[in-house]
């Protein structure tokens, strides 16, 4: 087979597993098999990282100035003509979209421009139940659209396998299952001394700690976070509550906490580079998320042994069975959550069978070497049949 051109499209490299899972896809792919492009807009958190690769020479980056996240008529259809013309000249093999905005627009460019081979992997959806009916049944009209252009539709959890089947969106012929990947060997962290880390921070050494980590967005719900907090502290005074992440709502996170007298028990350092760190220090993990593709953070907590609460959200559910290898919620039960987390730090024994089995969940499928490889795999097929 020959060298293949591969394009990966993305909306822009802001922190987050789709981002992270796309940056290590186009770093990783087999050299002799393909060249690798990686295409998105600009002004994400990951943009210095995505050009060092680039100069390193594991792909070639293009940045897109009018490729936004905002809906802007005049700038997607800037894009959509920009993409067009680039992929008519770079003439790629392949297409690899990533994320709704650049799934959408990239997938009507490489159509038009008569690209063989399309792929899109759905690591979440743009549309979500919790929004505007009229605004969801647009975003859904355009994914069954741009589902028919599309060789192959990429899933990381069968839960948004199944939510694509329930609003029509392509055939199951197209579907594939590919898990989002973490470096598993990473994990758990070691930690020379967990004390010191703590008082870096400003904790207490000898309190309990609760996590979260995820973007200070309104699909991460991280208002829920603080809610839950001053539940638990009523119970257990001592507690103390991290969020690792930042965001739009960190202002009214901030305020909120202040609000319910809880702000000098919680810390929220934006985001860190030793989160896996923190998963092995803490004693309890937890996710409030209202809609998910498969949340890396929650994979990687697992791995570590971390007993977790979260609210029973589609990928979520993909991973937590409910006083197996963890705790699952209905959404918006703040108090049930708060009671679940009440329940970890107060059983020792309780921590320790969730959080064994929680390891026990996360096999080589979860491996974000193997996530490549099952891509790979399908590009030959794809460009092979």
């Amino acid at each position: 087979m020959k060298r293949l051109k591969v394009i990966h499209l993305i909306t822009r490299l802001d922190f987050g597993g789709a981002q992270q899972n796309t940056l290590w896809t186009a770093r990783n792919l087999n050299p002799e098999k393909y060249e690798a492009v990686l295409a998105c807009g600009k002004g994400g958190e990951l943009d210095n990282e995505a050009q060092e690769n680039s100069e390193k020479g594991f792909y070639r980056i293009v940045f897109f100035s009018f490729l936004r996240r905002e809906v802007s008529p005049f700038a997607d259809l800037a894009a959509l003509f920009s993409l067009w013309l680039f992929f008519k000249k770079e003439k790629p093999d392949i297409v690899h979209t990533h994320s709704s905005k650049a799934g959408i627009l990239g997938r009507l460019a490489a159509w038009a421009a008569g690209i063989k081979v399309v792929v899109h992997t759905y690591h979440g959806f743009g549309f979500n139940d919790f929004q505007n009916s009229v605004v969801k049944k647009i975003y859904v009209f355009l994914e069954r659209l741009c589902a028919g252009l599309s060789r192959a539709l990429i899933f990381v959890s069968r839960s948004n396998w199944n939510y694509a089947l329930k609003n029509g969106i392509g055939p199951e012929s197209k579907f594939h299952l590919i898990r989002s990947g973490v470096d598993l060997s990473r994990f758990p962290a070691s930690v020379s001394d967990p004390e010191i880390k703590k008082r870096e921070m400003g904790f207490e050494t000898n309190a309990p700690l609760v996590l979260s980590i995820g973007n200070l967005k309104p699909q991460k719900n991280p208002l829920d976070f603080v809610l839950m907090a001053s539940k638990v502290l009523r119970e257990i005074p001592r507690a103390q509550f991290l969020f690792i992440g930042e965001g739009p709502l960190r202002d009214a996170v901030e305020e909120k906490a202040r609000e319910l007298g809880v702000f000098e028990r919680m810390r929220f350092p934006g985001w860190r580079k030793d989160a896996a760190e923190w998963i092995s220090i803490s004693d309890v993990f937890v996710l409030t998320s209202l809609w998910e593709g498969l949340p890396r953070s929650l994979v990687e907590a697992m791995k570590s042994g971390a007993p977790s609460a979260v609210y029973a959200t589609d990928g979520i559910s993909d991973l937590i069975k409910d006083d197996e290898n963890g705790f699952c919620v209905p959404q918006g039960d703040v108090s049930l959550l708060a009671a679940r987390v009440i329940a970890l730090l107060k059983d020792t024994d309780l921590r320790r069978r969730l959080g064994r089995n929680a390891t026990q969940s996360i096999g080589p499928e979860f491996d974000i070497h193997g996530m490549v490889f099952a891509q790979e795999r399908l590009y030959e097929m794809l460009w092979s049949s």
